[in-house]
């Protein structure tokens, strides 16, 4: 039987249990772990021998490694490629910022360099958004809890992360009870991430979403929407037949009344399909009830696979300028990262380049800080 990961947080704490150990000794684990990513179970202090025990027997301290390091042109961006114990491969993505770079409400913004760090939840993904270069994967299989850590594990040796986004391979709500447990282990000891620097993006799973605040409270939670009306979301979202727009704006509504938080609107941009004027303001129409903010994706092309081109900026601009001016709605376009090594939004599929080198990079203005979105 394959050993599990350390960071399984329900499945350490069960035998933890069964064994008749403390489970205050796991956040010391892991903190050990973190910080000494190469130890032996037995350089760990100060545990009962119990406990050596089990961790031999049971688990390792990463059942993944980061296969190679990638870094964008734009010197702010690192694409992760990370390969797991059954011989498969994720990607994750760190994103740089500088939230003090330019200006909220018209003073300084607060802040300085941080960092996000963009995880995926499954190898694949069984959506088949037909925009998207990881559902031309097809499924594979779930992460585990600890395989979903592990990404932030490898990442803070690189930067230190303070945001996570669940925008990687995979749509997170399909993996429910992995991840759940990972942003639990996430924001407790020793990483401590706040929920609201925690965003989970869905196409619209509602069974899903109407649990998910009762389970992790402060959450951020992203849709990705990307048309508004049924019939053009089926047409480039084909798992969007199963969760019909009317029954998942009701969820929304509903998850928005309990959370009393605003919910991210993804929209991507694909010329001649959801950019026209009409089709912003039907968006407005269909958001005009809700807080929330837009954020609207231009298309990134994916090769020989794109089937779509991009909107162009003035077509962005018109549709941006009718949410705003006409509906009232918040709306941001996204700052595209790390495109020259399909790490940007819909690019990540696994590929096995070889591997390059890290390099420092510079921090940029933060264009999509999802706290100060939330404060404002």
């Amino acid at each position: 039987m394959a050993l599990k990961s350390v960071f399984d947080s329900s499945v350490i704490r069960a035998e933890f249990d069964k064994a008749g150990i403390n489970n205050r000794f796991i956040p010391l684990i892991w903190k050990y772990v973190i910080q000494n990513p190469d130890c032996n179970w037995e350089d760990i202090p100060s545990l009962p021998s119990s406990a050596y025990t089990l961790l031999r027997a049971k688990f390792k301290a990463s059942t993944s490694v980061v296969h190679s390091v990638f870094e964008s042109n734009d010197g702010v961006t690192t694409k992760l490629l990370i390969k797991l114990q059954n011989g498969a491969f994720v990607e994750s993505v760190i994103m740089r910022y500088d939230s003090s770079l330019g200006k909220l409400n018209g003073k300084p913004r607060p802040g300085g360099p941080r960092s996000t760090l963009c995880v995926s939840s499954q190898v694949g993904c069984k959506m088949g958004c037909t925009f998207c270069a990881t559902g031309t994967m097809g499924f594979k299989n779930n992460l585990s809890s600890g395989e979903i850590v592990e990404q932030l594990v490898h990442a803070s040796h690189l930067s230190t992360i303070r945001n996570i986004v669940f925008m990687g391979m995979g749509e997170p709500l399909n993996n429910y009870s992995s991840l759940v447990d990972a942003i639990r282990v996430m924001t407790a000891s020793p990483f401590q991430i706040s929920p609201r620097k925690i965003t989970v993006s869905t196409v619209g799973i509602i069974h899903a979403i109407n649990k998910l605040h009762n389970d992790i409270p402060n959450l951020n939670l992203a849709v990705s929407l990307h048309a508004p009306v049924q019939d053009i979301r089926c047409q480039i979202m084909p798992a969007a037949r199963a969760f019909p727009l009317e029954k998942l704006m009701n969820a929304l509504q509903e998850y928005q009344k309990k959370s009393q938080q605003k919910i991210f609107i993804e929209y991507i941009m694909l010329d001649g399909l959801n950019d026209e004027e009409q089709h912003a303001h039907q968006l407005g129409k269909l958001l005009e009830a809700f807080q929330v903010v837009v954020n609207l994706i231009p298309f990134n092309p994916i090769g020989s696979l794109s089937q779509f081109i991009t909107s162009t900026n003035q077509k962005v601009a018109r549709f941006q300028k009718i949410l705003r001016d006409i509906y009232d709605i918040r709306t941001t376009v996204r700052k595209e990262m790390g495109q020259d090594i399909s790490g940007a939004c819909g690019q990540l599929v696994v590929n096995l380049p070889d591997k390059r080198s890290i390099s420092n990079a510079a921090p940029l203005t933060d264009i999509e800080d999802i706290r100060r979105q939330i404060l404002c």
